[in-house]
């Protein structure tokens, strides 16, 4: 794969990913990184999105509510999302032994797992 040339508004959108856990959208990043960016459109956004999901420097996220969310932890974790508040939360579970009992019956290769944990979280149970 050919390197990639430095730009700075791809770097900022990958940054502004490090400091949240919010799992934002293109949208919301869009927003955010026109303060520093006055003149990005949203179609930069969304091709650096792409890009970096892509190359494998953040995560996307479909979680079936219309838009596509973006995480800056590469890290394995897997995600709980919410049916009332559609809020996305890390989970801190090793999906290693998981993937490796699924590789173990199929005779291809797995990269990754992906999986999504949905029900009501905390804050909503609390509303009740």
């Amino acid at each position: 794969m050919p390197t990639l040339k430095y730009s700075k508004q791809r770097e900022a959108i990958k940054e502004f990913l490090m400091t949240r856990q919010d799992h934002p959208t293109a949208d919301d990043i869009y927003l955010k990184i026109r303060e520093q960016f006055p003149h990005i459109s949203l179609g930069t956004v969304y091709r650096n999105l792409a890009l970096l999901s892509e190359i494998g420097e953040i995560n996307k996220l479909t979680i079936g509510d219309g838009s596509d969310h973006f995480d800056g932890n590469i890290s394995p974790h897997q995600h709980f999302i919410c049916k009332k508040c559609n809020k996305i939360i890390d989970l801190k579970v090793d999906s290693a032994e998981y993937v490796e009992k699924v590789a173990s019956e199929f005779s291809g290769h797995i990269d990754r797992c992906t999986s999504y944990f949905y029900g009501i979280c905390g804050e909503c149970l609390d509303q009740k």
